[in-house]
């Protein structure tokens, strides 16, 4: 499987190094980077496209295994379409794009997101409330960490 710049993926992501631009938004006055070092980044794939979403540190992994579960579950739906779900790939602390066309998504924009593709569906079958309160659950965290660290 062919990658960016020509390079297959595997090597992709092993080469990638990971730092934490000077242009991030969450510097303070000083330039010193506050909340961004709470950040840390899964490199999700869909098909052929990759993307990035930014996490609070304490957060990530509930987000890689919801994941796995709503990959797991979405077998079990019979509403169509289904929902496309991306793959985690990797994780990382720091991020450093040299390739501006890979988008890095913010947390709860994408559970945002994620959240109303499932509370869209026609199921009928399944019981799709338990998906979405697992979803929902993690969108209230998050929420409620945005908030705290904003203040």
């Amino acid at each position: 499987m062919e990658g960016i710049f020509g390079l297959p993926l595997l090597n992709f992501y092993r080469n990638l190094r990971y730092t934490v631009k000077r242009t991030s938004p969450f510097r303070d006055r000083e330039g010193i980077i506050a909340m961004a070092s709470a950040l840390r980044y899964v490199l999700l794939r869909t098909g052929e496209q990759l993307q990035f979403v930014s996490m609070p540190a304490s957060h990530l992994y509930q987000l890689t295994a919801l994941l796995g579960r709503l990959h797991k579950e979405t077998g079990k739906l019979t509403a169509e379409p289904k929902p496309v779900l991306p793959f985690a790939l990797a994780e990382c602390d720091n991020l450093e794009l040299v390739d501006r066309t890979l988008p890095v998504e913010n947390g709860l924009a994408y559970i945002n997101r994620l959240e109303s593709e499932f509370a869209a569906l026609p199921e009928r079958a399944y019981p799709l409330v338990s998906l979405l309160t697992e979803i929902r659950a993690l969108q209230a965290q998050l929420e409620q960490w945005y908030e705290e660290e904003s203040a």
